[in-house]
């Protein structure tokens, strides 16, 4: 997902452009949070289950990385303060990708996340913002957690 974000597959002995700002959403333990760090210049990284973001923040401590930012919210409402990004990845799946993500996202920015497919599951779809308009792209067929609002 993190390719894909990037825009391009890893091209072996070349080095890919740093992402700007990121919004990540699901935090998790906070290993992609930590990925992140390596490819974009600043990672915002929300969850909503304040036990995975004690987790989180006790797993990423001790690297000190300076360009993380661990909050717990809501994920489904993004984080307004930290926009525009040049890229969201979201690592729960709902209904649609929330219009709060795509206000959020720059023009030239791009989303990667899993949405319910029209077979009955999910799909991984990637979302460009261009001038014109978004671009949508549907990958394969994926399973995540479910994309919830709130805090728990």
């Amino acid at each position: 997902m993190i390719e894909l974000l990037l825009g391009a597959p890893a091209l072996a002995g070349k080095p890919q452009a740093r992402l700007g700002r990121v919004l990540e959403i699901g935090t998790g333990c906070g290993y992609q949070a930590a990925v992140l760090n390596h490819v974009a210049t600043e990672v915002y990284s929300i969850e909503r289950l304040r036990s995975l973001h004690e987790r989180a923040r006790a797993n990423l401590r001790h690297f000190r990385l300076v360009t993380v930012h661990l909050m717990l919210g809501d994920g489904m409402v993004g984080y307004a303060k930290g926009a525009p990004y040049a890229g969201i990845i979201a690592a729960a799946g709902g209904e649609a990708v929330p219009e709060a993500w795509i206000a959020q996202l720059a023009v030239g920015g791009r989303i990667v996340a899993p949405t319910h497919s029209a077979s009955g599951g999910q799909a991984l779809v990637v979302i460009d913002k261009t001038p014109r308009g978004l671009e949508r792209l549907i990958l394969e067929a994926v399973h995540f957690v479910p994309l919830k609002s709130g805090i728990a």
